[in-house]
């Protein structure tokens, strides 16, 4: 049975949906984890339940932050509706300088909802592609992407795209730069 206290109740259609983001077969994803494909299918169908070790290695392997799994003060009737401020899944810091949070409730959706924050002075050091569409909303703060090596400067308002386009990022200002992502398939 899964721990209500610590791990978020869409655990098992999480990582289905991240297995899949990642097109990874149910074999693909039991074999990197050293496990049988009979338990990772009880554990994607919330039947069984991983335990902290595996749990960790499911994170590893599948390229997310463990505490995405993780809950977070969320009430129980809220649970898979209500993402409130103070209790948004963190997503972790793969990138120094970028700190990001899951708003959707889950990721059982065909899309996800981010929401980063970049520090003064913070860019990608390495470009960067994924398998992905997103649609990027400045909420604060100025930001500068390459998209395909094309430079551009945005600012609180604008919005961008990106469909599986190599880019890079940078924040060159002195104030943090809020965007709100929406990224289809899941892939935090």
């Amino acid at each position: 049975m899964r721990d209500e206290r610590i791990t978020v109740s869409s655990l098992g259609a999480d990582i289905r949906a991240l297995r899949k983001a990642r097109k990874m077969t149910l074999v693909d994803l039991a074999d990197a984890l050293g496990r049988s494909v009979g338990w990772l299918s009880q554990v994607e169908r919330d039947k069984s339940h991983p335990s902290i070790a595996d749990l960790n290695r499911i994170a590893q392997v599948l390229d997310v932050s463990f505490s995405s799994f993780l809950q977070v003060g969320v009430a129980p009737q809220e649970e898979g509706r209500i993402v409130r401020a103070d209790a948004r899944r963190p997503i972790g810091n793969r990138t120094e300088g970028l700190t990001e949070a899951l708003l959707s409730p889950d990721l059982t959706d065909d899309f996800e909802v981010i929401h980063s924050t970049f520090a003064p002075h913070s860019h990608l050091q390495e470009p960067l592609t994924r398998p992905t569409q997103e649609v990027c909303f400045i909420v604060s703060g100025q930001f500068e992407i390459s998209l395909d090596g094309e430079h551009f400067s945005l600012k609180a308002g604008d919005s961008f795209r990106l469909r599986g386009e190599e880019f890079r990022w940078w924040n060159r200002h002195d104030t943090p730069c809020e965007i709100v992502w929406v990224i289809s398939p899941p892939i935090y």
